[in-house]
Protein backbone atom coordinates (compact mmCIF):
# COMPACT_ATOMS: atom_id res chain seq x y z
CA UNK A 1 0.00 0.00 0.00
CA UNK A 2 1.31 3.45 -0.91
CA UNK A 3 1.51 6.07 1.82
CA UNK A 4 -0.63 9.15 1.30
CA UNK A 5 1.14 11.74 -0.76
CA UNK A 6 3.74 9.31 -2.09
CA UNK A 7 3.97 8.84 -5.82
CA UNK A 8 6.57 6.48 -7.24
CA UNK A 9 9.08 8.21 -9.45
CA UNK A 10 9.23 7.05 -13.03
CA UNK A 11 12.19 4.86 -13.83
CA UNK A 12 14.76 6.42 -16.14
CA UNK A 13 14.60 5.16 -19.73
CA UNK A 14 16.88 2.25 -20.59
CA UNK A 15 19.43 2.64 -23.34
CA UNK A 16 18.28 1.17 -26.61
CA UNK A 17 20.27 -1.89 -27.74
CA UNK A 18 21.83 0.03 -30.61
CA UNK A 19 23.03 2.85 -28.36
CA UNK A 20 26.73 2.59 -27.46
CA UNK A 21 27.25 2.14 -23.75
CA UNK A 22 30.68 3.05 -22.46
CA UNK A 23 32.30 0.43 -20.23
CA UNK A 24 32.91 1.43 -16.61
CA UNK A 25 36.27 3.03 -16.04
CA UNK A 26 39.04 1.18 -14.30
CA UNK A 27 38.92 2.28 -10.69
CA UNK A 28 41.65 2.73 -8.13
CA UNK A 29 40.68 0.69 -5.09
CA UNK A 30 41.86 2.89 -2.29
CA UNK A 31 43.56 6.19 -1.82
CA UNK A 32 45.76 6.68 1.15
CA UNK A 33 46.03 9.82 3.20
CA UNK A 34 49.04 10.92 1.21
CA UNK A 35 47.06 10.94 -2.05
CA UNK A 36 48.73 7.75 -3.19
CA UNK A 37 46.90 4.95 -4.94
CA UNK A 38 47.30 1.36 -3.90
CA UNK A 39 49.71 0.47 -6.68
CA UNK A 40 52.60 2.67 -5.75
CA UNK A 41 53.00 3.67 -9.42
CA UNK A 42 51.62 7.24 -9.29
CA UNK A 43 53.97 10.00 -10.45
CA UNK A 44 53.67 11.82 -7.10
CA UNK A 45 55.38 9.00 -5.26
CA UNK A 46 59.11 9.35 -4.90
CA UNK A 47 61.12 6.26 -5.77
CA UNK A 48 62.10 5.64 -2.16
CA UNK A 49 58.47 5.99 -1.01
CA UNK A 50 57.40 3.49 -3.67
CA UNK A 51 60.07 1.04 -2.50
CA UNK A 52 59.02 1.46 1.13
CA UNK A 53 55.42 0.89 0.19
CA UNK A 54 56.27 -2.29 -1.70
CA UNK A 55 58.30 -3.44 1.31
CA UNK A 56 55.32 -2.95 3.61
CA UNK A 57 53.04 -4.89 1.29
CA UNK A 58 55.57 -7.73 1.04
CA UNK A 59 55.70 -7.89 4.83
CA UNK A 60 51.89 -7.92 5.03
CA UNK A 61 51.68 -10.68 2.42
CA UNK A 62 54.13 -12.80 4.46
CA UNK A 63 51.97 -12.33 7.55
CA UNK A 64 48.88 -13.44 5.65
CA UNK A 65 50.71 -16.53 4.37
CA UNK A 66 52.03 -17.42 7.83
CA UNK A 67 49.18 -16.41 10.14
CA UNK A 68 46.16 -15.66 7.97
CA UNK A 69 44.51 -12.27 7.59
CA UNK A 70 43.87 -12.10 11.34
CA UNK A 71 47.62 -11.80 11.84
CA UNK A 72 47.82 -8.62 9.77
CA UNK A 73 47.83 -5.66 12.12
CA UNK A 74 49.47 -2.31 11.62
CA UNK A 75 51.88 -3.09 14.48
CA UNK A 76 52.78 -6.52 13.08
CA UNK A 77 53.44 -5.16 9.61
CA UNK A 78 55.62 -2.38 11.02
CA UNK A 79 57.65 -4.93 13.00
CA UNK A 80 57.99 -7.28 10.04
CA UNK A 81 59.16 -4.45 7.79
CA UNK A 82 61.40 -2.92 10.48
CA UNK A 83 59.73 0.50 10.35
CA UNK A 84 57.82 2.62 12.82
CA UNK A 85 54.09 2.02 13.24
CA UNK A 86 53.40 5.60 12.19
CA UNK A 87 54.90 4.88 8.77
CA UNK A 88 52.31 2.16 8.15
CA UNK A 89 49.46 4.39 9.27
CA UNK A 90 50.66 7.27 7.08
CA UNK A 91 50.90 5.00 4.06
CA UNK A 92 47.61 3.10 4.36
CA UNK A 93 45.46 5.05 6.80
CA UNK A 94 44.13 2.06 8.72
CA UNK A 95 44.03 -1.73 8.68
CA UNK A 96 41.24 -1.81 6.10
CA UNK A 97 43.33 0.36 3.79
CA UNK A 98 46.25 -2.01 4.18
CA UNK A 99 44.16 -5.08 3.42
CA UNK A 100 42.60 -3.36 0.43
CA UNK A 101 46.08 -2.66 -0.89
CA UNK A 102 46.85 -6.38 -0.71
CA UNK A 103 43.75 -7.10 -2.77
CA UNK A 104 44.53 -4.35 -5.27
CA UNK A 105 46.76 -6.36 -7.59
CA UNK A 106 44.18 -9.11 -7.91
CA UNK A 107 41.37 -6.62 -8.51
CA UNK A 108 43.25 -4.72 -11.19
CA UNK A 109 44.07 -7.93 -13.06
CA UNK A 110 40.40 -8.86 -12.85
CA UNK A 111 39.31 -5.46 -14.16
CA UNK A 112 41.77 -5.69 -17.04
CA UNK A 113 40.42 -9.14 -17.94
CA UNK A 114 36.86 -7.80 -17.97
CA UNK A 115 37.68 -4.83 -20.19
CA UNK A 116 40.32 -6.26 -22.50
CA UNK A 117 40.88 -9.94 -21.85
CA UNK A 118 39.72 -12.89 -23.96
CA UNK A 119 36.04 -13.80 -24.06
CA UNK A 120 33.78 -14.84 -22.49
CA UNK A 121 35.05 -12.90 -19.45
CA UNK A 122 36.34 -10.14 -21.70
CA UNK A 123 34.69 -8.45 -24.70
CA UNK A 124 33.60 -10.44 -27.74
CA UNK A 125 31.04 -12.83 -26.25
CA UNK A 126 27.25 -12.35 -25.95
CA UNK A 127 26.26 -10.48 -22.76
CA UNK A 128 24.62 -13.51 -21.12
CA UNK A 129 27.78 -15.58 -21.62
CA UNK A 130 29.83 -12.74 -20.14
CA UNK A 131 27.50 -12.58 -17.11
CA UNK A 132 27.96 -16.31 -16.55
CA UNK A 133 31.73 -16.00 -16.84
CA UNK A 134 31.82 -12.95 -14.55
CA UNK A 135 29.99 -14.73 -11.73
CA UNK A 136 32.09 -17.87 -11.99
CA UNK A 137 35.30 -15.81 -11.92
CA UNK A 138 34.05 -13.82 -8.92
CA UNK A 139 33.16 -17.00 -7.03
CA UNK A 140 36.60 -18.43 -7.79
CA UNK A 141 38.27 -15.26 -6.51
CA UNK A 142 36.13 -15.20 -3.37
CA UNK A 143 36.99 -18.79 -2.53
CA UNK A 144 40.71 -18.31 -3.24
CA UNK A 145 40.93 -15.00 -1.31
CA UNK A 146 38.08 -15.55 1.13
CA UNK A 147 39.83 -14.78 4.41
CA UNK A 148 41.49 -11.68 3.03
CA UNK A 149 38.28 -10.42 1.41
CA UNK A 150 36.34 -10.86 4.63
CA UNK A 151 39.00 -9.04 6.62
CA UNK A 152 39.01 -6.17 4.10
CA UNK A 153 35.20 -5.93 3.98
CA UNK A 154 34.26 -2.22 4.08
CA UNK A 155 32.09 -0.88 6.86
CA UNK A 156 28.33 -0.95 6.31
CA UNK A 157 28.14 2.65 5.11
CA UNK A 158 30.91 2.06 2.53
CA UNK A 159 29.99 -1.43 1.38
CA UNK A 160 28.14 -0.33 -1.75
CA UNK A 161 30.24 2.73 -2.53
CA UNK A 162 33.73 1.22 -2.48
CA UNK A 163 35.53 1.47 -5.81
CA UNK A 164 35.72 -2.29 -6.55
CA UNK A 165 32.03 -2.81 -5.76
CA UNK A 166 31.02 0.15 -7.95
CA UNK A 167 33.10 -1.15 -10.82
CA UNK A 168 31.81 -4.71 -10.55
CA UNK A 169 28.17 -3.72 -10.16
CA UNK A 170 28.48 -1.24 -13.04
CA UNK A 171 29.84 -4.03 -15.24
CA UNK A 172 26.92 -6.31 -14.32
CA UNK A 173 24.40 -3.50 -14.96
CA UNK A 174 25.96 -2.86 -18.38
CA UNK A 175 25.64 -6.52 -19.37
CA UNK A 176 22.08 -6.66 -18.06
CA UNK A 177 21.09 -3.62 -20.14
CA UNK A 178 22.36 -5.47 -23.18
CA UNK A 179 20.95 -8.90 -22.30
CA UNK A 180 17.58 -7.83 -20.84
CA UNK A 181 16.85 -4.24 -21.91
CA UNK A 182 13.29 -4.36 -20.58
CA UNK A 183 14.40 -4.99 -16.98
CA UNK A 184 15.52 -2.65 -14.21
CA UNK A 185 19.22 -3.27 -14.73
CA UNK A 186 20.27 -1.10 -11.78
CA UNK A 187 18.27 -3.00 -9.17
CA UNK A 188 18.84 -6.40 -10.79
CA UNK A 189 22.59 -5.77 -10.76
CA UNK A 190 22.43 -5.40 -6.97
CA UNK A 191 20.52 -8.68 -6.77
CA UNK A 192 23.12 -10.53 -8.81
CA UNK A 193 26.01 -9.00 -6.87
CA UNK A 194 24.41 -10.10 -3.59
CA UNK A 195 24.81 -13.73 -4.69
CA UNK A 196 28.57 -13.14 -5.05
CA UNK A 197 29.04 -11.47 -1.66
CA UNK A 198 32.13 -12.78 0.14
CA UNK A 199 30.29 -13.10 3.46
CA UNK A 200 27.61 -15.24 1.82
CA UNK A 201 30.23 -17.36 0.05
CA UNK A 202 31.94 -17.91 3.42
CA UNK A 203 28.65 -18.90 5.06
CA UNK A 204 27.71 -21.32 2.31
CA UNK A 205 31.09 -22.95 1.80
CA UNK A 206 32.56 -22.92 5.30
CA UNK A 207 29.47 -23.12 7.52
CA UNK A 208 27.01 -25.01 5.32
CA UNK A 209 29.44 -27.18 3.38
CA UNK A 210 28.12 -26.18 -0.04
CA UNK A 211 30.62 -27.26 -2.71
CA UNK A 212 31.89 -24.60 -5.16
CA UNK A 213 30.39 -26.52 -8.09
CA UNK A 214 26.92 -26.05 -6.62
CA UNK A 215 27.53 -22.31 -6.18
CA UNK A 216 28.55 -22.03 -9.83
CA UNK A 217 25.48 -23.98 -10.94
CA UNK A 218 23.30 -21.70 -8.82
CA UNK A 219 24.83 -18.65 -10.49
CA UNK A 220 24.11 -20.08 -13.94
CA UNK A 221 20.52 -20.74 -12.92
CA UNK A 222 20.10 -17.22 -11.50
CA UNK A 223 21.46 -15.58 -14.66
CA UNK A 224 19.15 -17.74 -16.82
CA UNK A 225 16.10 -16.71 -14.78
CA UNK A 226 16.95 -13.01 -14.68
CA UNK A 227 17.72 -12.81 -18.42
CA UNK A 228 14.96 -15.29 -19.43
CA UNK A 229 17.41 -17.45 -21.30
CA UNK A 230 17.99 -21.19 -21.32
CA UNK A 231 20.12 -22.69 -18.60
CA UNK A 232 23.36 -23.96 -20.19
CA UNK A 233 23.80 -27.71 -20.19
Amino acid sequence: MLYAGFMPAALPPFPKPQEPVDPPDLLQLGTGPEGTGVDGDEPCLRADAARNRARLLEAAARLVAEHGAAGVTMEAVAAAASVGKGTVFRRFGDRTGLLMALLDHSEKKFQAALLGGPPPLGPGAPPVERLRAFGCAMLRRSIDELELQLAAEPSAERRYTSAPRRFQRGHVALLLRQAAPDGDSELLSHTLMAYLDAALVHHLTEQCGVPPARLRAGWMDLVARVTRTEHPA
